[in-house]
């Protein structure tokens, strides 16, 4: 626990505190239904700190589980990474994390304006900006799709930005698909802003 604190000072913060949050307001209704993102409200200037706290909360214990272990295997490991190669690493993991849960709702914000009736919560845009970041440092990662399917980071990352774009369109399952894409797309540019050489990085670990 205390190298966790040490080494990975924000994904600690963010683990730890998510999971708290989320746990507390499954038995807090009212809390429950402050925190969570309402576009309409948002869009006419209302409600702006549901941008950060939907990301803090989740539906369920099975939401919470994906999300956090999906954290806990790349969250981790890109804030050690982004701290090897820079003595802002651990600002810059905090910066894309909270970035990345805001700017991945914006799209639904925007396309959920005129419905009152409509309602997201979760850290999947964020958790989406951490995993896409780690893929473009190790894209060859064998990942375990579901926790069973091998798959290797790189094909995860097109197949996965493939359905987002799908299930935004043609799903029914009340999952906010928009926040996992523009998520994933933020992560992805972020990096490439902040470390232009990634690019190359990326391209040489199949030469």
């Amino acid at each position: 626990m205390k190298e966790y604190l040490i080494e990975t000072p924000v994904a600690s913060i963010i683990f730890a505190f998510t999971i708290v949050t989320s746990i507390y307001t499954f038995s807090n209704h009212h809390l429950f239904g402050k925190f969570m993102l309402h576009p309409y409200s948002v869009s006419k200037g209302q409600r702006l700190y549901t941008l950060l706290t939907s990301g803090i909360i989740h539906r369920d214990w099975g939401h919470l589980l994906f999300n956090m272990l999906t954290f806990y295997f790349f969250g981790f490991a890109l804030e050690s990474i982004l701290a090897s190669l820079s003595p802002w690493g651990h600002l810059q993991f905090a910066l894309l994390y909270v970035l990345g849960l805001v700017l991945s709702d914006v799209r639904t914000v925007f396309k959920e304006r005129e419905n009152y009736n409509y309602y997201s919560l979760g850290a999947s845009g964020a958790i989406s900006a951490v995993l896409f970041s780690f893929i473009m440092f190790q894209p060859k990662t064998m990942l375990g799709i579901f926790f069973v399917i091998p798959m290797p980071a790189w094909l995860f990352a097109f197949l996965y930005l493939g359905y987002c774009i799908w299930a935004s369109k043609n799903a029914r399952d009340g999952i906010n698909h928009d926040a996992h894409f523009y998520g994933a797309l933020f992560g992805l540019i972020f990096t490439i802003v902040l470390y232009p050489s990634i690019i190359q990085h990326f391209i040489s670990q199949f030469s």
